[in-house]
Order: structure tokens, then C-alpha cells, then sequence
């Protein structure tokens, strides 16, 4: 995985727009006194999406600001999670899951796919369009292997349905998520094998 570092190029401020910060006062209130702390994801989240898809350092100062935690522990919840990007990404930004259940189904050839189309991880391409990075399990291993795109999965990928894909997506369409093969979500492939008849005595 790549090195969680801040981005060297940093905006010099950051603040919630007045219906993030209403948002965000509304966030806070679910907690009790004294576990304000315990909405910073929620709230990082928030400020990553007011910032164009990445976490500014200014951000990650306000967000503390605003819940009273010291700097260095907001700082460590942001660097901890891969959900949170400390640097610019791309519109499209693919998030390809390098753990072993994707790599024993052919994950690899995904990556290749992300070197060759996209570059480096953590790099964005000359059009801004796309940007990737590996992260650990997304939780879809039955349906390995697979990627996310921003908030979208997309399942049982070969390198030529990933290619699709980002085909689709740069041509400014929408393909659609989900399983790219014949299945229902996370059921067997082609229909049931199980339980497929019921007694009645």
C-alpha cells in the first residue's frame, strides 16, 4: 500500500459551508456530553466531500476545532483510514482491493490495469479523471475481485470488464454496478443450487 502522507500542496484555509456546519452541529448532538469526539469520521467525511474527494490538512485542523480534539489525534483517524484521501484524486477514483481473497481470483490483472490506464497509485491523470490507490478488504470477497469507484463496487471484474469500465466512465457514462457477471448480488453464479425446493409434508 502506499505511504499515508498529507499532500505537499495545501489549501491555506478550510472552513464548513454554513449548511455543512448546520449539518455537522446536527451530527454532534447525536452524542452524548462529553463524546462529541465520537462524530469525527462522520465529520471528516463531510469536510472530504466539501473539498472536491480529499482531506486538506486545514480540514482535518478545523474538524478538531469544532469537536475540541487536540490536532495530532484528528490527524490519526485521517492517516488511519483509506476512506480518507490526503491528497488530490481524480473524479473517478478506484479504490482496488489487494487482499488475498481479490488476489486468489485474479486481482492482479486489475492492477495491472490501474498501472497501465492510470499510472502510479496516488496519481491523478493529466484529464483529472482518474486516480487509484490499493486498499485492504472492502468486504465484497464473494464477489471477488473487485473495486470500488468513489461510492459505487464493482464485482467479479476481469481485466476486461474493469477496462469497460473506466472506458464507460471516461466517456462520461455511468456503467452499471454490482456484479459484472450473471448474478444476483452475492448469490451463486447462474441461479441457486441450494434450497431450491420446498417440502410441504
Amino acid at each position: 500500500m502506499a505511504p499515508r502522507r498529507l499532500a505537499e500542496n495545501q489549501p491555506a484555509s478550510f472552513a464548513f459551508t454554513a449548511e455543512n456546519l448546520a449539518w455537522a452541529k446536527a451530527e454532534i448532538a447525536k452524542y452524548p456530553e462529553g463524546r462529541q469526539a465520537s462524530a469525527v469520521i462522520s465529520l471528516l467525511w463531510r469536510a472530504q466531500e466539501q473539498s472536491g474527494g480529499w482531506l486538506p490538512q486545514k480540514a482535518i485542523e478545523h474538524v478538531g476545532e469544532i469537536l475540541g480534539m487536540a490536532r495530532i489525534r484528528v490527524l490519526e483517524v485521517a492517516t488511519f483510514y483509506t476512506m480518507f484521501n490526503l491528497a488530490p484524486v481524480g473524479t473517478h477514483h478506484v479504490q482496488f482491493c489487494g487482499t488475498t481473497p481479490c488476489m486468489l481470483r485474479g486481482a492482479q490483472a486489475l492492477k495491472d490495469v490501474c498501472h497501465r490506464r492510470i499510472g502510479e497509485q496516488s496519481h491523478v491523470t493529466a484529464d483529472g479523471k482518474f486516480s487509484w490507490i490499493e486498499v485492504e478488504c472492502l468486504g465484497a470477497c464473494v464477489n471477488a475481485p473487485m473495486v470500488q469507484i468513489n461510492y459505487d463496487y464493482y464485482e467479479d471484474l476481469t481485466a476486461e470488464s474493469f477496462e469497460k469500465i473506466l472506458d464507460e466512465l471516461a466517456a462520461g457514462r455511468t456503467p452499471k454496478p454490482g456484479p459484472q457477471v450473471d448474478r444476483q448480488f452475492s448469490a451463486p453464479v447462474g441461479s441457486a443450487t441450494t434450497l431450491i425446493t420446498i417440502d410441504k409434508a
